[in-house]
């Protein structure tokens, strides 16, 4: 019997032992997939858990570039941007928190401490000057991004960053502001949404001035709170650069004042002014009636916001002449003291012209032509000149071509080709009929005479101003000698004669030689109907004489009353002299042109 036992023993005892052997198998089979799992998660984490997980911690804040200023000629700023912050707030993660920590001074140091939800939002009430029950109200909710408080300074931006209440946050917007209102508001022009220029400099030069905005990538805990040994990249921001203009703001404030007196006077549709320096081209002033403020355009019609100096086209009338007394002297084809007979009418190829007050028939020199604005001289002399002369010279005068300085629409005029005239047209393109152009082309062709016949392109930006405080001068457009010294001189003559002994005396200026030319043309009916409705009255003039600085148009559309009863000479008068007050002109010294006006 004790044998048979112990051959039993013998039995199990290797049966124990396999199932020993595989039990510890099996463990360290699972040990083995539970640590292989754990070396590929953690260690290789082929499935991006890790960079899924860091992924959700993160959170980007942009950093908004500030946009460039716009300034006058001396610096004075036209349109700057200011940085305000709005508080907005993860409901979800307010909610979800009781206390949190933060870093406040301890015995002069940083030290992590906790804080009371109800205490941060009591805090958080006082800084933003709200009720406590608002703030609750705002913090409280389901919504991820809530707008608790807007347009704050950095100054309490400031403050409520440092409360660290999780959850709240601040974003930076950038504010426009134009402290000038309406002085050069349709120059300026406006932000759509306060961020994208829609009109005026604002718009055209809009990808300078907007610059390139930053971030800032920041880890935050569970809490909602930045995590201060976590990740935190910075790309900060680049600014804008300031845009530099070529006017004289407190001109243009003048300009502006003067030109909305005389439109409301005579109940003009519209009125502008434009100024521009001779000798370089830029634009001092350029007023228009109704400006609208940039801080509130919707509070003009929309046809008001523009800059009527260079989208407007209208027939120009005998400001043109100007333009076919250079064209005949520089030709060789008449001089200023030629003579011409000019019946009550003049009939030419079947078209009959007449003026604008009646008298008998009369010798009158080319000068005499232009100081009275009479249109049977202009035709008479002008037909000296063949169709392509006439169409070739008011291209060389730039009619036709729209100047660029950096505005939106502006406009390039109608001057049709020679060979599509009719028998009128191609008279009456010589004192500004049949024709279009712009008070901007019209002042550049008077520019070219008062620069002893160069002409130079229009400015209205005068530079880039980066942030660093680089200035880029923006560099001036080609020149081109359009008549000879000697031609410019003698129109010059032409044009002060005008003043002294024609019919523009109410342009003269005591102490200063002035040269003048008045125009006034129909002005077509826009509203769908056939035919004319009304006016256009315009002077332009230049000062002074001995030596041309600044040339001023003053233009009325569709005045009130009588066409010969209205003059821009008062105006043109205040402006230029303002003007020349402003710069500092010196008075004339020599003595003024007195071109005979009737043959002797």
């Amino acid at each position: 019997m004790a044998q048979t036992t112990g051959n039993a023993r013998d039995v199990k005892a290797p049966n124990a032992t396999k199932r020993l052997r595989l039990g510890l198998g099996v463990m360290l089979t699972l040990l083995l997939v539970v640590g292989g799992k754990l070396f590929m998660v953690q260690g290789l984490d082929i499935g991006g858990m890790a960079a899924a997980a860091l992924d959700y911690r993160m959170r980007e804040t942009t950093l908004p570039a500030e946009r460039g200023s716009i300034l006058d000629a001396n610096g004075t700023v036209l349109a700057n941007s200011v940085i305000r912050y709005n508080v907005v707030v993860d409901q979800t993660v307010n909610t979800k928190t009781e206390t949190f920590k933060r870093f406040e001074k301890v015995d002069g140091k940083d030290k992590l401490v906790d804080v009371s939800r109800e205490q941060g939002l009591t805090e958080l009430a006082s800084v933003l000057g709200m009720s406590q029950d608002a703030i609750r109200e705002a913090v409280t909710g389901k919504q991820r991004y809530y707008i608790v408080a807007k347009d704050l300074k950095p100054d309490v931006e400031l403050k409520v960053s440092k409360l660290s209440i999780p959850g709240v946050d601040t974003v930076g917007v950038s504010k426009r502001v134009y402290p000038n209102g309406s002085v050069a508001g349709g120059i300026i022009g406006f932000l759509q949404d306060g961020t994208t220029g829609t009109a005026g400099i604002e718009q055209t030069q809009d990808g300078l001035l907007r610059g390139e905005d930053g971030k800032r990538l920041f880890e935050i805990g569970a809490d909602g709170l930045r995590i201060p040994v976590g990740v935190d990249e910075l790309t900060p921001p680049k600014d804008g650069k300031n845009v530099k203009l070529t006017l004289n703001s407190d001109l243009q404030y003048f300009a502006q004042q003067a030109i909305q007196s005389q439109s409301d006077k005579l109940g003009a549709e519209w009125g502008s002014i434009l100024v521009m320096d001779v000798k370089t081209g830029n634009i001092v002033a350029m007023a228009d009636t109704n400006s609208p403020d940039p801080n509130d355009p919707g509070r003009v019609a929309a046809k008001d916001r523009g800059v009527r100096t260079v989208t407007a086209a209208y027939e120009p009338g005998s400001v043109q002449k100007m333009i076919t007394a250079s064209a005949l002297i520089d030709e060789g084809k008449s001089s200023p003291l030629d003579t011409f007979t000019l019946p009550p009418s003049y009939t030419i190829d079947g078209q009959t012209f007449t003026d604008a007050f009646t008298h008998g028939t009369e010798e009158r020199t080319l000068a005499g032509i232009l100081g009275y604005s009479m249109n049977t001289g202009t035709v008479a002399a002008g037909s000296r000149l063949t169709k392509e002369q006439r169409y070739d010279w008011l291209r060389k005068f730039g009619i036709g071509e729209a100047p660029d300085i950096g505005l939106p629409a502006t406009a390039s005029g109608i001057l049709a080709p020679a060979d599509q005239w009719d028998s009128r047209q191609q008279y009456t393109v010589l004192f500004g009929q049949g024709v279009s152009q712009s008070t901007l082309q019209t002042v550049r062709a008077f520019q070219t005479i008062a620069n002893n016949g160069v002409m130079l392109q229009p400015r209205l930006i005068d530079s880039y101003v980066s942030a660093d405080g680089t200035e880029e001068k923006v560099a001036p457009q080609p020149t081109r000698q359009v008549v000879s010294d000697n031609t410019a001189r003698q129109v010059r003559d032409i044009l002060e004669s005008a003043v002294t002994e024609g019919q523009i005396k109410d342009a003269a200026i005591d102490g200063y030689r002035v040269g003048a030319k008045t125009g006034t043309s129909e002005s077509p009916c826009d509203d769908g109907k056939s035919g004319f409705c009304g006016y256009t009255a315009s002077m332009v003039g230049m000062a002074p004489m001995d030596d041309p600085r600044f040339i001023v148009e003053v233009v009325l559309q569709r005045p009130k009353g009588s066409i010969y009863g209205i003059t821009n000479g008062p105006v043109f008068r205040s402006v230029m002299s303002q003007t020349l007050r402003t710069f500092n002109v010196q008075p004339s010294t020599g003595e003024p042109a007195r071109l005979a006006q009737f043959a002797k």
